[in-house]
């Protein structure tokens, strides 16, 4: 005798970013040129941004070779002038005719003891990581919204770090951890804000992954004995392993998900 499956069919393409359109700013390195490849190689079309054209024309020809179904065009600037993330913003909607996905990810790091700061310094600081992601924020749902009242909605995904958990501690990063610490809270405020929009707003919170802002941790032999010692997991994390985290919020997996910050930490902000 056959029992009927209950409620709706199982979805095996959760995962599936074909039709949809993303805009990753950082792109021109580390994680923000990963993100885009993965975005990329999930079917979506992808605007990349970041200060140094000749590293994103680099990418968007890569990409567009190793796609066959994907388009990634690149808008160069500086996310901190709100001309730069008008002109991304716009570049989306025009070339592709929608905006479904942004990939907050641009941001800058400093260590230095508290005490040595400049105000200045930090507020240039708080501003890359904060005010500009805000910005970007903004520009995106506006975007998402004007979408001919469709009520598609959209997915926006801040980069935060552990470090917007706690404080660094022996790290010395003051402007750094206040800023990360803000965008995971205006990561649920804007969530709390748009979710009856349809747009959704989370997080990802890396924990120590090998980038060029990390590259002086990971240079010394110090640096790879603080990280592995206070990660349970007793290293560092792999290429590819923010994959699932980014695909995830960025798909239909997580529809019922927002104001969410997950941590892909090896454990680091359990201890």
């Amino acid at each position: 005798m056959k029992h009927e499956t209950q409620g709706p069919a199982v979805q095996t393409n959760l995962f599936d970013l074909k039709g949809k359109v993303a805009v990753v700013t950082g792109a021109s390195s580390g994680l923000g040129g990963r993100f885009a490849n993965v975005l990329a190689q999930a079917g979506a079309d992808v605007v990349i941004t970041a200060r140094r054209v000749e590293r994103l024309e680099a990418l968007a020809s890569r990409l567009n070779d190793e796609s066959q179904v994907s388009r990634v065009v690149y808008e160069p600037g500086d996310i901190t002038d709100q001309d730069t993330v008008d002109r991304v913003v716009n570049r989306a909607v025009e070339q592709f005719g929608q905006l479904d996905i942004v990939v907050n990810n641009a941001g800058i790091s400093r260590v230095l003891p508290a005490l040595s700061d400049s105000v200045d310094d930090f507020a240039d600081e708080v501003h890359t990581n904060l005010i500009a992601p805000f910005s970007v924020c903004q520009a995106a749902a506006r975007a998402m919204l004007g979408q001919d009242g469709d009520g598609s909605g959209g997915s926006i995904i801040n980069i935060g770090s552990v470090l917007g958990f706690g404080g660094g501690g022996r790290l010395r990063a003051a402007g750094y951890a206040a800023a990360k610490g803000g965008l995971h809270n205006l990561t649920r405020e804007l969530a709390s804000q748009w979710a009856r929009k349809n747009i959704r707003v989370n997080a990802i919170a890396p924990g120590w992954f090998e980038s060029e802002m990390t590259a002086e941790m990971f240079e010394t032999g110090s640096g790879q004995s603080f990280i592995e010692s206070n990660t349970p997991m007793g290293r560092s994390g792999r290429t590819g392993e923010l994959d699932g985290a980014l695909l995830f919020l960025a798909s239909n997996a997580s529809s019922f998900v927002t104001g969410h910050v997950l941590a892909v930490d090896g454990g680091w902000t359990a201890i």
